[in-house]
């Protein structure tokens, strides 16, 4: 009996501030509270953060021990309430994982696809004539018809109608290969 009481003094005692009381409470509690931690999660590495998560908040817990029960009554009950909340914070990341796991697929298929027809276009822009690539080129690389036509020597109507023709051959390229 007297170590419970003990426990109950330390615990008070820690609540009032006392540092050497909450030292020797957080060694008499840290085997106890890290097999309880144990057996809840299973895991060496989880129960080890959950009893250092626990023993870091303790300080901000400890004025809540009202000293109804005994000390090691009301630290299962801490622990156990802490090991609901760190189930419930993996389910809510594992939730979020699945869902960044769609998201990466997605955006992974997105780039494969962005990727073919980047390949499809470089091929089949070799089939042009070098002024309708140059032209398709240069407004692919985000230059304007003003800008095209000034690099290349020629009026911007002439731009226009180069990536017209560009275009359509493109398209005639793409049902030969369908």
């Amino acid at each position: 009996m007297r170590m419970t009481t003990d426990l109950d003094q330390l615990a008070r005692a820690a609540a009032r501030g006392d540092e050497a009381a909450f030292a020797a409470l957080t060694d008499r509690i840290y085997d106890r509270t890290f097999g309880l931690c144990f057996r809840l999660t299973g895991s060496r590495a989880e129960a080890e953060d959950l009893t250092h998560d626990l023993l870091i908040a303790l300080p901000r817990k400890l004025p809540l021990y009202r000293g109804q029960s005994r000390f090691t009554t009301w630290l299962y009950r801490v622990t156990l309430n802490a090991a609901h909340d760190h189930r419930r914070k993996q389910a809510t990341r594992a939730r979020a994982h699945d869902g960044w796991g769609d998201v990466e697929l997605m955006r992974r298929a997105e780039a494969a696809q962005r990727a073919d027809e980047a390949d499809w276009l470089t091929t089949a822009m070799r089939a042009l004539p070098d002024d309708l690539r140059d032209t398709l080129a240069l407004t692919l690389d985000d230059a304007t018809h003003a800008e095209a036509a000034q690099v290349l020597g020629i009026s911007e109507g002439t731009v226009s109608w180069r990536l017209s023709e560009a275009r359509k051959r493109l398209r005639a390229i793409m049902e030969d290969t369908q």
